[in-house]
Order: C-alpha cells, then sequence, then structure tokens
C-alpha cells in the first residue's frame, strides 16, 4: 500500500468511517469471519500461458466492448437521462440493464488495480459521475422509475419495491451497486462510487427491516453487497439488513427460493443463478454472524446439487424454461442451459463453502466449473459469448457478440480478473494452494511474510513446482490441494465415476527428495520449518481418463465423457471426418494418445483414438475451445460400443 493510500486510510480511521479499529487491506476486520482465508488477487501475479493472457485480454478487449454496447444500447444514456443531463425516454430493454454498467465498474476496478490503464480509469470516473447524478436526494437508485415514473416498464410497480419480489429488480440491481462499490474503493481509494452505495443502502435499511417492509429481493445478489457494504465500512445494519432479506423468504415460490424459510431448505430448485447468489449471500451472513443454521442448509443443498443436478462440465441448470433446476438426474446434453452467470456464481458459492469448512470437496467442483463451464462462455478472442453452455450441438449454437439480456458478457468482465484470488487461502499456520497456475504471491501467515513462486504448464502438465521464501525461518503447514480427480474421483458424489482405476500415485518431494505426506480433507500436509531456497515439486498425473454417468442419467446410458486433468473433453466438427461427430462412437477398449497443438485454438492438447468398426481417426479438444471454429456438430458425452 502507497503512503498516500496509507495517510487517506488513517483519514478515514480518524473521521470515524470504519467503526472497527482493526483494518486489512483496506477492510475493516469483523468480529466473525470466514474461519480460512482467501490471498486477495492483489497479491497474486499471475504470469502463465493460460490465465495470465485471458486477464489481459479481459482488460484490453472484453471490458471496452461491453463498456461500448452499454453505450450503444442505451444503458448509459439511461443514468444521464435520469441525471437529467439530457433528455428522452428509458432507452434499453430491460429494468435491470442498471446492473450491467455496476458489474462493469467492479470489473475494472480489480482489474485497473493490478494493471493500470488511465483511459479506462477516465472511462470509469465518468460512469461513475453520471451515477451520482442519477441518484435520487433521498438516495433511491433506479433509472427506470426516475427517468419517467407514470410510463415504466411493466414489470415495475407504481411504489417503489413492490413488485421486486416478482421482475423489478430494483434490490438486485443495487446487489451489484454495492459490489462495484466495494470494489472500486478498494482499488482506488475513491469514495464516489462507495458514497452513492452507502446512501442507497441507508435508504434501503430505512425501508426495509422488521415492522417495516417485508419484500425479500426476488433476485438474490443483494445479500453479498450489503455484506461486503458492512465488510469496509464495520456498520452493522447492513450486514443486520442482508440477514433480514434472507429470513423474510417465505411464502413465494420455488422459482426463486422463496417457497420456505432458507434455514429449511434442503435441496437445490428455480432459477440457477438467484439459487447460488443467495447460498453465496448465505456463507456470508453465516461466516459474519456465527449462525451455524445457514451452513447446515447449504451444506445439505450442495450435497443435493453434486449429488444429482450438477454436469459434467461442471454447468449447473438444466432447464431453459426457468433457467435453473428440474428433478434429479435429468440432464439432457442437447438443451442443457448451463448459463455462464451461473457458472461463476457457483464458484463464488464454492469459493466460500470452502472457507468455511476447509474441504478440498468444494474446489474440486470450483475447478471442474472454472476450466469448463465457465470458460466455455467466453471465446478465445474474448470478444464473443455464450449465454447457455450446452453439452451437444447439431450446429445450431454460435457464440453472440452480445446479447439483449447482457448479464453473462458483463459477468465475465467482473469474473476474470479475480481469478487470482482464489488460488491461496490461509488459516492460523495453514498456507492452502488451492488452484495450480504460475504465479508469484505474497502471503502473510501469523505475523511473517512468505513469498511463494508456482511454476507449472497446468492444466496440460501436471508437474508443479512451489519455491517457498519465507521471510524468515518459519514452521508452518503447506496445505497441497489434491484434486479428485488425481485420486479416481470424478466429483465428490456418486453421480459420475471414473470407469476404471487409475493407479499412478500423486508424488511430492521436498528439496528433491521423496516427502511421504498426510492428507488432511483432501490436502497433503507438507509440515515443516520452511526456510528461503525451500522446493516443493508436485506430479499430478493425467492419463485420459473415461467418465460415465449414475444409471439414473438416463440421456447419458451407454456413453462415456473424456477427461484429462482438469479439463473436460469434446468432440467437434472441424477435427474430425466429413465435419461430423454426432454418428461417431467409441468401443469399449479404446487407447487414448495426447499432443499438445500449439497452432491449435491458442495451443491446447488433444485427445486421439478410433471410433467406429472403421476405425476412423478421432479428436477430441478441450470443452471450453469450442464454438471457436464457427457453428456445427459438437458432443461430450460419446456413445460406447462392444466391438465383436
Amino acid at each position: 500500500m502507497n503512503s498516500t493510500r496509507k495517510l487517506f486510510i488513517s483519514f478515514l480511521l480518524c473521521s470515524g468511517f470504519f467503526l472497527i479499529s482493526s483494518y486489512s487491506n483496506g477492510q475493516v476486520n469483523p468480529s466473525k469471519d470466514y474461519p480460512i482465508q482467501p490471498v486477495s488477487f492483489t497479491d497474486v501475479k499471475v504470469t502463465d500461458h493460460f490465465w495470465a493472457p485471458r486477464i489481459e485480454l479481459n482488460q484490453k478487449v472484453t471490458i471496452p466492448i461491453a463498456l461500448d454496447q452499454c453505450y450503444k444500447t442505451g444503458r448509459v444514456e439511461n443514468f444521464k437521462i435520469a441525471a437529467k443531463l439530457t433528455k428522452g425516454k428509458f432507452q434499453s430493454e430491460f429494468p435491470f440493464d442498471d446492473s450491467d454498467i455496476y458489474k462493469i465498474i467492479e470489473g475494472a476496478s480489480y482489474s485497473l488495480q493490478t494493471n493500470p490503464d488511465a483511459q479506462l480509469a477516465k472511462r470509469i470516473d465518468s460512469l461513475i459521475y453520471y451515477i451520482g447524478k442519477a441518484q435520487e436526494p433521498d438516495g433511491y437508485l433506479y433509472t427506470n422509475r426516475t427517468i419517467d415514473s407514470l410510463h415504466m416498464h411493466p414489470w415495475v410497480g407504481k411504489k417503489r419495491w413492490e413488485k421486486d419480489p416478482e421482475l423489478s429488480h430494483e434490490l438486485y440491481n443495487l446487489g451489484h451497486l454495492y459490489e462495484a462499490a466495494y470494489a472500486h474503493f478498494l482499488a482506488t481509494g475513491k469514495r464516489t462510487l462507495l458514497d452513492v452505495a452507502i446512501k442507497s443502502a441507508n435508504l434501503v435499511d430505512h425501508d426495509f427491516g422488521p415492522g417495516k417492509l417485508a419484500y425479500y429481493p426476488g433476485h438474490q445478489v443483494i445479500e453479498m453487497g450489503l455484506s461486503k457494504l458492512y465488510r469496509i465500512t464495520g456498520d452493522e445494519k447492513y450486514l443486520k439488513l442482508a440477514k433480514f432479506f434472507l429470513d423474510c423468504r417465505k411464502g413465494g415460490n420455488e422459482y426463486n427460493q422463496a417457497h420456505i424459510p432458507v434455514i429449511e431448505q434442503d435441496k437445490i430448485v428455480g432459477h440457477a443463478v438467484r439459487a447460488t447468489y443467495m447460498y453465496a449471500g448465505m456463507a456470508d451472513v453465516s461466516a459474519l454472524t456465527g449462525d451455524n443454521s445457514y451452513k447446515i442448509a447449504i451444506d445439505k443443498i450442495w450435497n443435493d446439487l453434486v449429488s444429482t443436478k450438477y454436469y459434467i462440465t461442471g454447468g449447473i441448470g438444466s432447464g431453459g424454461s426457468n433457467e435453473g433446476f428440474s428433478d434429479p438426474y435429468f440432464l439432457p446434453n442437447m438443451s442443457a442451459y448451463c448459463e455462464t452467470c451461473a457458472s461463476i456464481s457457483n464458484v463464488m458459492w464454492n469459493q466460500r463453502m470452502f472457507l468455511l469448512e476447509g474441504d478440498s470437496k468444494f474446489y474440486d467442483v470450483l475447478e471442474r466449473t472454472l476450466y469448463n463451464g465457465l470458460l466455455s462462455g467466453i471465446s478465445l478472442s474474448a470478444d464473443r459469448f455464450f449465454y447457455p453452455n450446452p453439452l451437444e450441438s447439431r450446429g445450431q449454437h454460435s457464440r453472440s457478440a452480445w446479447f439483449g439480456c447482457a448479464c453473462c458478457p458483463s459477468n465475465i468482465c467482473r469474473f476474470i480478473p479475480s481469478v487470482p484470488g482464489y488460488v491461496y487461502a490461509h488459516k492460523g499456520n495453514d498456507l492452502y494452494v488451492n488452484l495450480f497456475m504460475n504465479n508469484s504471491a505474497t502471503v502473510e501467515l501469523n505475523g511473517g511474510r512468505i513469498n511463494i513462486e508456482q511454476t507449472t504448464d497446468y492444466p496440460w502438465n501436471g508437474k508443479i513446482a512451489i519455491s517457498v521464501e519465507p521471510a524468515k525461518q518459519q514452521l508452518f503447514n503447506m496445505m497441497i490441494r489434491i484434486p479428485g480427480w488425481a485420486n479416481n474421483q470424478a466429483v465428490p458424489s456418486d453421480l459420475y465415476r471414473f470407469k476404471s482405476t487409475d493407479n499412478s500415485t500423486v508424488l511430492i518431494k521436498v528439496n528433491g527428495k521423496d516427502f511421504k505426506y498426510d492428507v488432511k480433507n483432501g490436502y497433503a500436509v507438507i509440515s515443516r520449518e520452511w526456510k528461503k531456497g525451500d522446493q516443493l515439486e508436485i506430479d499430478l498425473p493425467m492419463p485420459v481418463r473415461e467418465i460415465k454417468a449414475n444409471e439414473a442419467v438416463q440421456e447419458d446410458k451407454g456413453k462415456v465423457a473424456l477427461q484429462r486433468g482438469p479439463l473436460v473433453y469434446c468432440a467437434e466438427w472441424p477435427d474430425n471426418k466429413d465435419g461430423h461427430v454426432l454418428n461417431l462412437s467409441l468401443n469399449n477398449k479404446n487407447t487414448y494418445s495426447t499432443e499438445f497443438l500449439p497452432g491449435l485454438l491458442n495451443g491446447v492438447t488433444i485427445i486421439k483414438t478410433t471410433v467406429n468398426e472403421s476405425k476412423q481417426l478421432f479428436i477430441a479438444i478441450p470443452y471450453y475451445a469450442w464454438a471457436n471454429r464457427g457453428a456445427g456438430e459438437m458432443m461430450v458425452w460419446i456413445p460406447q460400443y462392444a466391438p465383436k
């Protein structure tokens, strides 16, 4: 933290802005919190050939495209009209379009913190100026109503908030505003957007709560936003309000998880994004209040997801009609919805579950989603997007430059720069290594500063070298996640299993010597007095594995999916004979070879074998890379036949 920033924080502390005196990394330290803490993305510099280019392209391509689209589609103009800087009617299609501006600001703030860009910063400052001017004197901020309260979108009620449990999205917009304000303040030290957020949240607190309005949010996310405002201000009313919005959910329907009180829910139902945002909010409230009832509920819900409603690509939500969940084991491939936003929110939820419980199974789910169902949502060129991410196609699916409902592109904008923050975590004497990618990081562990450097060609290779450089000799535990896929577990349930057992062993060396490690909650524990120059080597075997689905999944009977390391593979039309793959079938005893092709799809490892009785060459590519060469046939689950 530079000296100017330190002086600024000191001023805030002296002026009483922070209500709790303990301060860390721009936040107050609440009296209760997650037992495990993530290492901030600002303390992790990613340098590999897989993630670093994606983070750079997000700033140089995706965020500018999203900003330009927000100007072209009237999203920015809505704020200018509401601010009376220009005249006109509400310009865009949906009343929740304000939220796209907030998500882009959040993503740009994170990105600018690690990669300063004066021009992008100026554009963000302009947007914040329009937002501040559009806010009504009492703090209300919702451009659709402010522009013309007599001629609003049909989803919006005549009174403020009254249709929020249905479709107005007033509170949803504000949740994304609060998250953007949190990110912008931490990135810049400026209060411009934070002051807008606080003024808005104070109005929400004035209008909602015991003895006041008891409308539950129709689309959850404000719970997470309020928790972040609590973290940055220390004002408990924001945390109490987040808890209130969870507790007042009852008497509604399953679509937005309001059918029964949240702590009584034990099945994952309804709209997938709403659901997983809510579960992430429940985890936040559980951690920050110490109320274990929320954690008990989301544990049950998580088990229902990974046991009955989870795609092998990590996608969630099988139905397009409700953008969400259907009956247990109903997991169609061609019509799979698997919204990109749902993958993002599922990653957010699973990280929080890990921070609560310290079990690697949550990162197994997180990693599968991250490398497959989530990454599929953005093109390799970073300028085209998927909303749904199906597991099979006849060629009817292609990426789009933008959407009328643009939640997925703007969500990608804010997620990609946050990836480094998912790599490490710490608790007491434990330093967790959760994801594998080239990076250098600084971690504060029990008052000692530790520099870490990872070197790896992951996800193409399972060899990882970690250099450990404590400021002084220090006793602590390196907790290395052993992925389930490296331990013969496809997913942490019986929904999917590897067809055969792989007898390869995960090897770990310390300073060149084999280390016999113990495993705790899925982590190899390397406990020692660490000193400068210590080296760890991890070797995660990456054979090609065939996966079978539970017999209850009718769609996948007689089929296998292919996985290597964290990557799920698919067959796609450009790589196979005559541009067809839906006519292909594997035999029961296929052998596979792999080859890294640096000139294909920005560099990928392909899987090769033969298919059909004609011994036709078969090539599979990582699922995330499909639909980057035009529309055509694709499938993840491949039929299998017994050779004669």
